[in-house]
């Protein structure tokens, strides 16, 4: 198993990585003054551009919601990586040899051409497929999308294709890329037979199968002819890329949409997934041809930040048998999610496909709208079992359900779900208490206390959020970050601007962090000796000394700043980053540099003068007058200091 990555060979990918390259993939931007570019926030919706970034110290921050961070959090954000796959993935585009902590060791360069190989296949043979699906063989294909109330705009969107007839319309085609069979084999696109290999999905529609990042990693195919004896839906294989218990049809569409409004939409087909997307449930995704598990959990976990801070997941089933058995079988996974869970039934064992086809857009809408709590349905499921006209299954109903409502992990909801049993049961509700608390004490139930909520250890909060206290000079992102049961984190009101020294500072703060190549050598040492006046100033000044110290590229100066200061103030370290000042030309800018990192010494000076002509007006002259002399010597060697920087001499 891999090691920590080595601090420098992390610092060597955000110095080799380009930060405006990057966003641009993501967010399209605009010139903002000289090395600053600005956009529309991809974190949260808005009109007017209040995103901004500043490659050359390798760092963005948004006006609007306060997220900010360098360009490794930045891609973990936007395609919900861990760090160290995030930081393994640029490394690898940039040509960057990793090196790991106690002799651990990365990625095998053999395994990483593997599957290098076997993506850049699945990417070709997406594209054949596609292709395909025009020729004049597929046109029961789109008959059969067209059917189902999907246009061929639609179908373009997710990509659907065609594989044709025949044993090896796809396997010709790869070799003819350059692809040989044993690489093939690897690929789980074919089979094998006595001679040799050949095409696994053969005149079938299919669907594109993607990972978090948009790779192709496999294929879901959907049976067209009466003479096809397969299954109805054929999967690809688990391959080296492919593992069907990580992997969320439509999730290359739906993630953004699912990390802003914090809601996922779990739906059984590939049909289904595009019924809710055209309707404009753009949070749906659907498992390949599995239960939604462990592994589902945990990218859905990821997706919505599910930190017990809100977030809703719904699961879409038939209304039949079948339909109630998987939903149950998701109900055993809540207790892994701190977000709330419901389910929703289609009307007459509809999907969300027939609905749409059958009702509308919005008869899709109103059934992700008429969600159940996943408690409630559980417990409901659970007495169908029994005959509450009886005593004795009023009892028996009351030991089973009594494990579901004990297991709510809400210490709210749970006396509610209480409550609401001892209704259903028709029984006494000190009865029903005792049998929930009983239950509870002897982890009968599926779910667990919040104490124990699902560790994320290794994966650092997705967004930075900020964490100032309302200041009299505005409003900062409000919160308090700091963990209840962890240590108290140092709070910082947002410093008043309306101080001019205090707007000074931030000035000072602003170059310094922008432009730190600059500053000369004496600009350094007078800088490090100055005091703020702000908390929050001076915090960040402490980081930058340290930062300082510590010789590295500028791309890595602003996050080496960030990694030094509280938690709380690592926002605004990157709000002062990008901040436009006010320059047009590299003459102006040189000219404002100076003369506000002038001023910051000024301050400096004018606040030594006041000690020293505090403690002369204390002083009696006759009584000390060498000291005396000494401090008016000093006095008057810092307001020439003064008019020098000023200009006045």
């Amino acid at each position: 198993m891999a090691g920590l990555i080595k601090r420098e060979d992390i610092d060597a990918v955000r110095e080799r990585a380009d930060l405006r390259e990057v966003v641009e993939q993501y967010v399209t931007l605009k010139g903002a003054g000289i090395g600053s570019w600005k956009g529309l926030c991809p974190f949260h919706d808005e009109r007017t551009p209040s995103f901004h970034i500043r490659p050359q110290v390798g760092t963005y921050h948004c006006f609007g919601c306060g997220e900010s961070g360098d360009v490794i959090a930045f891609l973990m954000a936007m395609d919900h990586t861990s760090f160290q796959e995030t930081v393994e993935r640029l490394a690898g585009k940039y040509g960057i040899e990793l090196r790991y902590e106690d002799g651990g060791k990365g990625p095998d360069k053999e395994e990483i051409g593997r599957r290098q190989r076997m993506l850049d296949a699945h990417k070709i043979a997406d594209e054949f497929y596609r292709s395909a699906l025009l020729s004049p063989e597929a046109q029961t294909a789109r008959e059969f999308l067209q059917d189902r109330g999907f246009t061929r705009e639609h179908a373009e969107k997710f990509d659907v294709g065609y594989a044709p007839k025949g044993w090896d319309n796809l396997l010709k085609h790869l070799r003819t890329k350059g692809f040989r069979d044993d690489e093939l084999k690897l690929t789980g696109m074919f089979s094998e037979g006595s001679r040799g290999i050949y095409d696994r999905f053969r005149g079938r529609l299919m669907w594109p199968i993607r990972d978090m990042t948009g790779n192709t990693v496999g294929f879901g195919g959907r049976r067209l002819y009466e003479d096809d004896k397969g299954p109805k839906y054929l999967n690809s294989p688990e391959t080296q890329v492919y593992k069907k218990s990580q992997v969320l049809y439509g999730i290359e569409h739906a993630k953004r949409n699912i990390a802003k409004q914090r809601q996922l939409v779990v739906v059984e087909g590939y049909t289904d997934v595009m019924a809710c997307h055209v309707a404009g449930v753009e949070t749906a995704v659907a498992t390949c041809g599995t239960a939604f598990g462990e592994g589902h959990v945990k990218v859905a976990r990821r997706l919505l930040s599910d930190d017990g801070g809100g977030g809703e997941v719904i699961f879409t089933f038939d209304g039949d048998d079948a339909g109630q058995q998987a939903a149950l079988k998701a109900f055993k996974e809540d207790h892994m999610f701190l977000a709330k869970t419901f389910i929703a039934v289609g009307p007459a064992g509809m999907d969300p496909c027939d609905v749409r086809q059958h009702r509308g857009d919005e008869a899709v809408k109103e059934l992700i709208g008429s969600k159940t709590p996943l408690f409630e349905f559980a417990i409901r499921a659970k007495l169908k079992d029994f005959d509450l006209n009886t005593i004795e299954g009023r009892v028996q109903a009351l030991r089973a359900t009594a494990p579901i409502v004990g297991g709510i992990k809400d210490p709210a909801l749970r006396p509610a779900y209480t409550r609401e049993l001892a209704g259903w049961l028709g029984a006494e509700m000190d009865d029903v208490v005792r049998a929930v608390e009983s239950a509870r004490r002897r982890g009968l139930q599926p779910g667990s206390e919040p104490d124990s909520r699902p560790s994320r250890q290794g994966d650092p909060p997705p967004h930075d959020q900020g964490g100032f206290q309302p200041g009299p000079g505005g409003q900062g992102p409000p919160g308090d970050l700091a963990d209840p049961g962890m240590p108290a984190m140092p709070q910082f009101q947002r410093p008043d601007t309306r101080d001019p020294a205090v707007m000074m500072e931030r000035q000072a703060l602003e170059v310094i962090l922008q432009h730190p190549t600059r500053l000369t050598a004496e600009q350094w040492e007078e800088i490090f000796t100055v005091r703020f006046t702000a908390p929050a100033h001076q915090a960040i000044h402490d980081g930058i000394r340290v930062a300082a110290a510590q010789a590295s590229d500028p791309r890595n100066w602003v996050q080496n700043v960030r990694d030094e200061v509280p938690e709380p103030i690592r926002s605004l370290v990157s709000e002062l980053a990008v901040t436009t000042l006010p320059t047009r030309t590299e003459e102006d800018l040189e000219n404002y540099c100076q003369s506000i990192l002038n001023r910051l010494v000024e301050l400096k000076i004018t606040h030594q003068k006041a000690n020293l002509i505090g403690r002369l007006q204390r002083m009696n002259p006759a009584e000390n007058p060498e000291e005396h002399r000494a401090l008016n010597a000093e006095l008057m060697e810092l307001e020439s200091r003064r008019r020098a920087l000023r200009g006045d001499e």
